[in-house]
């Protein structure tokens, strides 16, 4: 079993906790960390924007990770959200037999 962790990035907290709680809810994610008031500089549009962003840390599976995707595009609020995964090259083996517990396959 191959494991990665999600990186999001929502424009506030509660849009994090929403996207978050289905994510666990749906087990497409054993769980997700939830930092506030990031300070986000990009690019859109041709202009420079500097916005508060919180961002999200999901574990789950690779099999699941397209899954993921789909939903976090369909309840997100950004026009492109940030969605990338990072892959997990180890860890404690219980911690990731938990990830696989509490999510399922696609």
């Amino acid at each position: 079993m191959s494991y990665s962790f999600a990186y999001i990035t929502a424009a506030d907290l509660a849009e994090a906790q929403k996207i978050g709680s289905t994510l666990v809810d749906k087990q497409l994610a054993a769980c997700v960390n939830i930092f506030e008031n990031m300070q986000s500089m990009y690019k859109w549009k041709g202009k420079v924007e500097t916005d508060r962003e919180t961002v999200l840390v999901a574990k789950t599976t690779d099999s699941l990770k397209e899954a993921l995707l789909q939903e976090v595009k369909q309840i997100h609020s950004y026009e492109c959200p940030c969605v990338v995964f990072l892959p997990v090259t180890g860890g404690n083996p219980d911690f990731l037999d938990w990830i696989k517990q509490e999510t399922i396959e696609k």
